[in-house]
């Protein structure tokens, strides 16, 4: 099953968007710190130790990207104020359009 058919199923069976998706062991919010700490043990020291959460934002952006959004909507679902925070920070974003090619042979 899919996220978000998961996440459908679940928001149709009751859940509030004021709850969390992976709540604490109260059915709160988890902290921050709980949360990276988790995560880092889930990944390891070694093979999947390159993986962080900015990871996970950059290959969002980068998705995003790929399917033609706007600047303004991919910094609008990061959270950034400002689209070139965007292009700037998430540097996997590297849509080249094909009419730069032969401008960038002749340089």
């Amino acid at each position: 099953m899919s996220a978000v058919a998961m996440l459908q199923r679940r928001f149709m069976s009751g859940a509030r968007l004021d709850q969390p998706v992976f709540p604490d062991v109260n059915g709160g919010f988890r902290d921050p710190a709980n949360t990276r700490r988790e995560f880092r043990e889930a990944r390891g020291k070694e093979t999947l130790a390159w993986i962080t959460s900015h990871t996970f934002r950059k290959t969002a952006a980068t998705i995003l990207d790929e399917a033609a959004l706007s600047a303004r909507l991919i910094a609008d679902q990061l959270g950034h104020s400002r689209p070139s925070m965007t292009r700037d920070v998430c540097w996997a974003l590297a849509r080249v359009d094909s009419q730069a090619a032969p401008a960038r042979e002749v340089a």
